[in-house]
């Protein structure tokens, strides 16, 4: 296998992944509205509080995992979100086209999310930038 490919893999990955955690983020904040998200999840019988917090994970993981920051964490500290909101579409069958919505996407995140957790964030990561950065600073000593 090409590691050159495998890094370019892995930097596609993260991006549609952050890329959908920030849409959703999004979605729910600037479309359904935080209040909205909370009688929604008040509906399907969740805690209207967790609201805020899944709307700030969903902006904040997304902005970490686009950058390359700590992804394979972010990733799995997110797998909670992806898992309710399977549950909650669990009950309206596979297809996303199904009234309400399948757990076809969650399923596909979840699976997607493991994969970014056990590949890596690939190519361009910042944390990889830094890490070097870091290094370099600290091989030049200090300067005069």
């Amino acid at each position: 296998m090409n590691d050159r490919y495998t890094a370019y893999a892995a930097l596609l990955l993260r991006l549609s992944l952050g890329t959908m955690w920030l849409a959703h983020g999004l979605l729910k904040l600037l479309v359904f509205t935080v209040p909205g998200f909370a009688a929604f999840l008040a509906a399907q019988g969740m805690p209207a509080l967790l609201a805020w917090p899944v709307v700030l994970l969903e902006l904040a993981g997304g902005t970490l995992i686009l950058l390359g920051l700590r992804g394979r964490l972010v990733s799995l500290a997110l797998l909670p979100v992806l898992l309710g909101a399977a549950s909650v579409h669990l009950a309206n069958g596979w297809v996303f086209t199904a009234s309400g919505g399948g757990w076809e996407y969650p399923a596909f995140l979840i699976a997607a999310s493991l994969i970014h957790a056990l590949l890596g964030d690939g190519a361009h990561a910042l944390a990889a930038a830094l890490r070097r950065a870091w290094l370099s600073a600290g091989a030049a000593g200090p300067s005069a």
